[in-house]
């Protein structure tokens, strides 16, 4: 077994890690990174209990108010790649502190808007620091960590990603609880400014400076198409509850051509011995991460949407507040967070089976959940469905962390910010489905039936569907593993799969 594949086992690093020497602040490092992670994360959805409040406090349309959830969506996902390689090229440190700091301010901003337009404009600036700011958390960690602590730091890390898009909804509800009042939506993002700047000093004391050596070109017409290509597809998206879907569907077609240049683009790049925004060698060559992505990306679909969809259920279904709504579905992310440390130290062993029976308990969970809700006398069935949300949430902590760890465990470190830039984006472009597609659902079933269970099931259903797709891609990987590794256990080696790492040793 090689030295990579003896690392991604949990052994010591080998000859081709020689040169590593552990940080001795790289777990205090660690956790200034998730939180500011989670911040990021936490406010994709923390703000979508506020919208009533803030659409009557600021007298703004129902269009102008969605901008103000979709925009911080919209350039979160534009910044990904881009901010992923210039973390490559520059100095991870230097542009995750900057990144921080922007998003500090422009929550702040946030807070004092005094009018509808300037709080969309702050929230696109805040997103586009988050969006800056989240492919360095995943590079760092390729960076500071190695063997069995890298699995456990990416188990930490995926604990933080799900919890932080599960728990947008009860932390909004609780802030709204808080400071009551007809300005107390401007908590939600006052509280960033505090944690921010705490993180922000610890920062400048205990993340590590990145080598370059010499990789400090950026490919600039790249980042130009990449750009236009995920607008194209994500603003019909975000567009959605205006009508957008119908209006610019053939954006589309058009993000889709482009992304087409995009990638023949930088085949071209890599042929003439060029540095591109995003190594194509990445999918082909590097063992599991056109698997990982392709499972983020489908995951992503069905989770980021069921949220909104309970909600909706819940507050105008059943008369919940906000609070009381996301208390509801706090039985699913606190299962995440216990599997998903758990799944960190484990995925070293069983790799791409934990997926497969995370995404089995995920399904399992929201199916049971979603006959519970349809079938159960409605004065107890949300009581009944927290135990069975549970056992989906421990599912949903075996699906990221380990899945993020397999996608980018044999990724050489030079290029663990683009990378993680692009698993991420995936997971936007996923989410921006998910949030479009089934909330819009829901509507169409509950506009023709006023049935708010039958609309419930129906959207559930279609996010299952993502989810099943999921599971089936992560099973044919899973079953690729188990015929590559013959009668041994644990992982395939990676190095002998990976020809990029071939090429650097």
């Amino acid at each position: 077994m090689t030295a990579a594949a003896s690392a991604a086992h949990g052994g010591n690093p080998g000859p081709q890690e020689a040169g590593y020497e552990p940080d001795p602040h790289r777990w205090r490092a660690l956790w200034v990174t998730l939180v500011a992670g989670f911040m990021s994360l936490l406010d994709v959805t923390i703000v979508a209990v506020a919208l009533p409040t803030i659409q009557r406090d600021l007298h703004a349309s129902p269009a102008q108010v969605q901008w103000v959830v979709s925009g911080y969506a919209l350039t979160f996902a534009l910044a990904l790649v881009t901010a992923g390689r210039l973390g490559d090229a520059l100095d991870r440190r230097r542009i995750f502190l900057l990144a921080l700091s922007g998003f500090v301010v422009f929550s702040a901003a946030c807070g004092a808007a005094p009018g509808i337009t300037l709080l969309v404009v702050a929230r696109l600036a805040q997103g586009l620091a988050a969006g800056f700011m989240a492919p360095q958390n995943s590079a760092l960690i390729q960076q500071m960590f190695r063997g069995a602590e890298r699995g456990r730091a990416f188990g930490f890390f995926g604990s933080t990603v799900g919890i932080s898009s599960a728990a947008g909804p009860i932390t909004g509800g609780a802030i709204l609880a808080l400071a009551s009042g007809p300005q107390g939506w401007r908590w939600i993002f006052y509280v960033n400014v505090p944690i921010g700047i705490l993180a922000v000093l610890l920062g400048r004391r205990l993340l590590p400076s990145t080598r370059c050596s010499g990789r400090g070109h950026v490919d600039v017409p790249g980042v130009l198409l990449l750009g236009l290509g995920v607008l194209a597809l994500m603003f019909p998206l975000v567009q959605a509850g205006s009508g957008g879907l119908g209006r610019l569907w053939w954006l589309f077609p058009a993000g889709v051509a482009i992304l087409l240049v995009f990638a023949r683009w930088q085949r071209r790049l890599v042929a003439r011995g060029g540095q591109p925004l995003l190594d194509p060698r990445l999918f082909s060559d590097v063992r599991g991460y056109a698997v990982g992505a392709g499972v983020g990306t489908l995951y992503f679909i069905g989770f980021s949407g069921v949220w909104l969809v309970f909600a909706l259920f819940f507050q105008h279904g059943l008369g919940f507040t906000p609070l009381r709504s996301g208390l509801a579905v706090t039985p699913f992310a606190l299962g995440s967070a216990s599997a998903a440390v758990v799944a960190g130290r484990l995925v070293g062993r069983f790799g791409r089976l934990l997926t497969v029976c995370g995404l089995s308990g995920v399904i399992l969970g929201l199916g049971g959940t979603a006959l519970l809700l349809r079938f159960a006398p409605i004065g107890i069935a949300p009581w009944l469905a927290a135990p069975v949300l549970f056992l989906g949430g421990i599912g949903g902590g075996f699906v990221v962390s380990p899945n993020i760890t397999m996608t980018l465990r044999a990724v050489p470190v030079h290029m663990a910010g683009a990378a993680g830039g692009a698993l991420q984006t995936g997971q936007r472009l996923g989410a921006a489905v998910g949030t479009a597609a089934l909330p819009g659902l829901f509507y169409l079933v509950l506009g023709r039936s006023h049935d708010y269970r039958g609309a419930l099931v129906t959207a559930l259903g279609a996010a299952l569907v993502g989810m099943a797709a999921s599971l089936a891609l992560a099973t044919f990987d899973w079953q690729r593993d188990r015929r590559m590794r013959g009668p041994h256990r644990g992982c395939p080696d990676e190095v002998a799969h990976n020809p990029m790492h071939a090429r650097q040793t």
